[in-house]
């Protein structure tokens, strides 16, 4: 587990942080900082002591997106953009598809990659004076970092095709009734509500948790015929797998010694 120049890593007991170092160009995303993304995604889901990511940015913005200059360099030496953001895509489906939780810290801006990067995790906590939206419009480009396929669930059809449509931003405080934002706080209070929101995950870390989090992802957007069949064959799998029946009797057995007793 180590740093790069872009992307500190800290490991703060079962808690992984992974917190983007581009301060200078508010955490745009370049190569190399996807890059170091994708390589922890790797690492933290290989450590038994990592239970919970959490992803959040130093400096002024949590993530204000693809690094235009990145974009431009790309085009002038005759490479295309799309395949960086290829790259960037299949990163944040990684994290979405991840068996372990991850929290997205927000403060200062979510834009565009830095909202799609949001929409990628399972948790989302936020500062009340954090801009969030997608913004592609306003620099006349489209999304291609997952926003147009994962905002409608997480904000509803109406909300998603205004940010996608016009581009504006708004204050985290307008998503406060869609449900998507777990904690909308003053930024004095994220850090320290930010560690208590991943610490209650990383308090029932598990197999169970981890396929009941694959199970979230393949089921997301399928029939629900469909889904329900592969909720039963994730209990199936996950009863026989684990010593669920051991955790049962464990649980029951004071009830049953007190009924004994009366």
């Amino acid at each position: 587990m180590t740093d790069t120049d872009t992307l500190i890593v800290e490991q703060r007991g079962p808690v992984r942080w992974l917190l983007l170092n581009r301060p200078e160009r508010r955490n745009a995303l370049d190569v190399t900082l996807v890059e170091a993304l994708d390589k922890q995604i790797t690492s933290a889901e290989a450590d038994p002591g990592t239970a919970v990511i959490a992803v959040a940015g130093r400096g002024p913005s949590f993530c204000a997106g693809g690094d235009f200059h990145q974009f431009l360099q790309l085009h002038e030496r005759g490479d295309h953009p799309v395949d960086f953001l290829t790259d960037v895509s299949a990163c944040f489906s990684r994290i979405a598809a991840s068996p372990k939780p991850w929290v997205a810290v927000l403060h200062g801006h979510a834009v565009a990659g830095g909202l799609e990067l949001a929409l990628a995790c399972d948790v989302v906590v936020a500062t009340d004076t954090t801009l969030i939206g997608d913004g592609h419009l306003k620099r006349r480009l489209v999304p291609a970092g997952g926003s147009s396929v994962r905002l409608h669930g997480a904000v509803g059809r109406g909300l998603s095709r205004w940010l996608l449509l016009t581009g504006e931003l708004l204050p985290a405080t307008a998503f406060a009734n869609t449900g998507w934002i777990q904690a909308i706080v003053p930024e004095a209070d994220l850090d320290a509500t930010a560690a208590h929101i991943c610490h209650q995950l990383a308090d029932q870390s598990s197999p169970a948790q981890q396929r009941l989090k694959t199970l979230l992802h393949r089921i997301d957007g399928i029939a629900p015929e469909d889904a329900l069949r592969e909720e039963l064959a994730t209990f199936a799998d996950n009863w026989s797998a684990s010593s669920v029946a051991d955790a049962l009797r464990a649980f029951l057995a004071p009830r049953t010694t007190k009924a004994d007793t009366k």
